[in-house]
């Protein structure tokens, strides 16, 4: 899994795996999109105007949890 994140294009893509197949991409608002297959496989998730969705909680930090060790990472995104 990867997450990218461009400031200068305001995107970001959470990649699940790399895109083997034909994907449809699916509009689901104006900020999110998902990449799916006809198998119903999901390859990632853009998330557009991502400055608002990924820097409103944490500070400007992408957190990752692992909640069976209890552990907590945090990797700044800035701008």
């Amino acid at each position: 899994m990867q997450l990218t994140f461009d400031p200068r294009h305001n995107v970001a893509y959470l990649r699940f795996q790399e895109k083997i197949a034909q994907v449809q991409t699916l509009r689901l608002s104006d900020e999110l999109n998902v990449d799916i297959a006809p198998d119903g496989t999901v390859y990632g998730i853009e998330l557009l105007n991502a400055n608002d969705q990924l820097q409103s909680e944490d500070q400007g930090n992408l957190v990752i949890v692992n909640e069976a060790l209890g552990r907590r990472l945090e990797v700044p995104l800035g701008k």
